[in-house]
């Protein structure tokens, strides 16, 4: 039964994620916003709900394991959404039409899992309150990320929503449908609520299903359920890629891996039994160092001059999905 109400989680996840994502993109062409600033900001906060509360749902339960799998796990997973629809759109080169505004929010991802990273190694046990100093330190470097962000969205001229050419979407037309900015922020945060549910009775039923198939707590959370609460982000990046906003998709990835690290300073307020990274089990470091890595080459691949041809510009992407089947393999080996 805990498989049944899994799936129909996901289900619901997937269907709440299409509403989000429609609402985002006329948020993001009817204000002042902008495809960055609505993606790194609304919608990847959105679409990170069932993280938020699946982590928090898991320390509440006692597994500290499927709270951190989850986050560090689901930023791995994000990145390996994009490489996936960039390798498939490779013919646009969805990259070099994204602006370069996005250098900012990725670097400030890469930072955050560097700390996040750091504390899985040396798991140090400092609290204020019984919040790890680490867990504050990724909250501060979140909100300077954010500031600077907010900063070069006022300061700069909006970037305007970049087609990607022809075969690219299904459709000739936005999704639109002449909605207004008060009914999107209305579906918007309906679709968010929805989501937020969702992602409850997937961590529950996630935790069930580590004891159910013996897979254990770091691995069922690093993949099972990181990939199925990064469903929201999937579903955004096709919504906004068919509505030719290439800078609302790249903005919802990236934005979402710096929000979920957030996640990781809610979990440790709800864990009452020490940091929460100090306790996580090592294994999460693989991860960690993974997604390091893979945000690197994105990072690289943003910030370099266009490519002359499909095979050159694919290097990074194929480096991308195989980073992440590299580490599925070692994480479940260990």
């Amino acid at each position: 039964m805990a498989f049944v109400w899994f799936i129909l989680a996901a289900a619901v996840t997937v269907f709440a994620a299409i509403k989000l994502s429609n609402y985002a993109d006329v948020l993001s062409t009817k204000t002042a916003m902008g495809g960055l600033l609505v993606g790194t900001l609304l919608l990847a906060g959105a679409t990170s709900l069932p993280e938020v509360t699946t982590s928090v749902s898991a320390v509440l339960i006692g597994n500290p394991d499927i709270a951190i799998g989850n986050v560090v796990g689901s930023n791995m997973f994000n990145l390996f959404i994009f490489a996936c629809f960039d390798l498939a759109y490779r013919r646009h080169h969805l990259l070099e039409l994204a602006g370069r505004n996005h250098l900012y929010t990725a670097g400030t991802g890469l930072v955050l899992m560097a700390v996040t990273y750091l504390s899985l190694q040396f798991r140090p046990e400092w609290e204020v309150f019984g919040v790890g100093l680490d867990s504050i330190a990724l909250v501060i470097l979140y909100a300077i990320g954010m500031v600077v962000v907010g900063r070069i969205s006022r300061n700069e001229a909006p970037t305007p929503a970049v087609p990607v050419p022809d075969t690219a979407v299904t459709s000739d037309e936005g999704v639109d449908d002449g909605i207004t900015v008060r009914r999107a922020v209305i579906g918007f945060s309906l679709a968010a609520l929805v989501i937020m549910g969702a992602g409850t009775v997937l961590s529950i039923m996630g935790d069930r299903i580590a004891v159910i198939t013996g897979l254990g707590s770091s691995f069922v959370g690093s993949f099972l359920i990181a990939a199925t609460t990064s469903l929201p982000e999937a579903v955004s990046v096709f919504v906004a890629l068919r509505a030719r906003n290439v800078n609302l998709a790249l903005g919802s990835i990236l934005g979402s891996n710096m929000f979920n690290m957030l996640i990781i300073f809610l979990s440790d307020l709800f864990y009452r039994d020490g940091a929460v990274l100090s306790v996580a089990d090592p294994s999460h470091r693989i991860t960690a160092l993974v997604v390091m890595a893979l945000s690197a080459v994105l990072l690289l691949a943003i910030a370099r001059k266009k490519t002359a041809s499909h095979a050159a510009y694919m290097v990074p992407s194929i480096l991308i999905v195989i980073g992440y089947f590299i580490a599925s393999y070692l994480m479940f080996q260990g």
